[in-house]
Formats: structure tokens, C-alpha cells, sequence
């Protein structure tokens, strides 16, 4: 998937290493099924029409069926071709995470935080999550905090201005980086999707959007480094955040 996964697991068991093995082999057979970077992936060969959906392997259908349902939930801002080609990653990387983390509590973990490419599940807690600043990605621009939470982030730190509008065709470039936090219980597949489609939108549709799901809060940097947020995002913050977190920018 042309990212990293990371696991920690803070109660580890007798079936944790087993359960590691497991979500390894997991990663490994998302990563040959849906990767774009591998010209003999079934979804590379689905959008090149060399397979058809129904020789594909059984997880595509239900891949792009969440992507479709995705797409009707932000009024089309979400795409599962960016650009034209047929690439599902703004499902399929939160998906793999949530994969990952329902491995781990089959095991019987219940503390744990699973991490990829910028998409985080934790279970229990709590746990603090830095943000990298899109700008100087050495460098954390803001660290959140709590128990069984998602967060993803999408972002122009590492691949540059890479999320395209759907309805121009073009990079957006309104962002540097936007991250969406979801209570507990909000699958992280869903989380990534929506903030793939949220970053496309610009910062002020963005957080208006976010701001009218229950349970989601939004954090935008913009590219001269401003910080705006939703209303109930210092809920998600620890206790010794900057006090200019306590006012929020709608």
C-alpha cells in the first residue's frame, strides 16, 4: 500500500503473537488484491479490463460498494477514481487498519493501538496521538488524547498535493492537512474515507461538514500553517493543551 503499519499491543496474551502473524498475512493479501503501485493486483487488472468484478477476489465487490455508499455520504467529494483510474485506497488503507485492530481483539487484546499510513485505531486507553505538522513533518502540531478512538489524516507532507477534487480533476490544494477524530466505535475505514473527501472539499466546507456529523471533529491546517478546528475538537485534546485550544473556529 506504499505506507507503514504499526502495532502496539499493551496486554499481550497467549494468542497475541499468533494474532500478529495473522494480521500480517491480512496486510500482505489486501496489499495484492487492491495495491495501485502493483501492476498484477486484481485491482490493477480490474481498471486495466483484463479481469472482470466477478473474477476478482471475493473482498473487491464489498471494497468499491463502500466506496459508492462513501461517495453518496459527501455528496460526491469521495471518488474511487481519482483521476480517472480505478483506486480505491482512500477505502482500502482505514479498512486494513480496522482489519488489523478486529484481528487483535479476536485475540483477545483489549488494549491496543494499530497504526497506517497516518489512520490510527486505538482500543482502550487512553492514548495520545500526535499530529505531524504538513509543514515541518518532524514536528508534532498537535497531540490528541483518549480511549477507543479513530483519527486519520490526509495531507501533503509526504506525497504531495496527491487527493484530487472529483469535480475539477485537479489536486486540492486548499489543505496541508486535515484530521478527523471519531468517537469511539466509528470504524477507522470510514473515518479515512471521509476525510479523503473532506480534504478535497477546502477548509471551510470541510469543517462545516464535519461539524454536522455527529460524533466526528475536525482539525484543518491550512498551507501558511494556520490552525482551524470544529467546535467539540478540545474535548479530544489532553489536559495540559495550550489554552488557545479553548476557543474554537467553526
Amino acid at each position: 500500500m506504499g505506507t507503514v503499519f504499526s502495532i502496539t499491543v499493551r496486554d499481550p496474551g497467549p494468542e497475541t503473537a499468533a494474532a500478529l502473524g495473522r494480521i500480517v498475512e491480512r496486510l500482505h493479501r489486501i496489499d495484492a488484491v487492491f495495491s495501485t503501485y502493483r501492476p498484477d493486483s486484481d485491482i490493477s487488472r480490474l481498471d486495466r479490463g483484463e479481469l472482470t468484478r466477478a473474477a476478482c477476489d471475493p473482498d473487491v465487490p464489498g471494497v468499491l460498494a463502500a466506496c459508492r455508499q462513501v461517495a453518496a455520504e459527501t455528496d460526491g467529494w469521495f471518488t474511487e477514481r481519482p483521476g480517472g483510474r480505478l483506486d480505491p485506497s482512500g477505502w482500502v488503507k482505514g479498512w486494513a487498519v480496522e482489519e488489523a485492530a478486529a484481528l487483535l481483539r479476536s485475540s483477545g487484546a483489549r488494549q491496543y493501538c494499530v497504526s497506517g499510513g497516518g489512520d490510527v485505531q486505538t482500543g482502550g486507553g487512553p492514548w495520545r496521538i500526535g499530529i505531524a505538522d504538513p509543514r515541518q513533518p518532524a514536528l508534532i502540531a498537535a497531540v490528541l488524547a483518549g480511549r477507543g478512538l479513530a483519527v486519520a489524516t490526509s495531507g501533503t507532507a509526504e506525497r504531495g498535493a496527491h487527493i484530487i477534487d472529483p469535480h475539477t480533476g485537479r489536486p486540492a490544494t486548499g489543505l496541508a492537512s486535515l484530521t478527523l477524530v471519531g468517537a469511539p466505535g466509528t470504524g477507522i475505514a470510514r473515518i479515512d474515507a471521509w476525510t479523503t473527501a473532506a480534504f478535497a472539499m477546502g477548509p471551510d466546507r470541510a469543517l462545516a461538514w464535519a461539524a454536522r456529523r455527529p460524533g466526528i471533529e475536525a482539525l484543518a491546517i491550512l498551507p501558511d500553517g494556520t490552525k482551524r478546528w470544529t467546535p467539540g475538537l478540545p474535548g479530544h485534546l489532553p489536559a495540559s493543551g495550550p489554552a488557545d485550544w479553548q476557543s474554537a473556529v467553526g
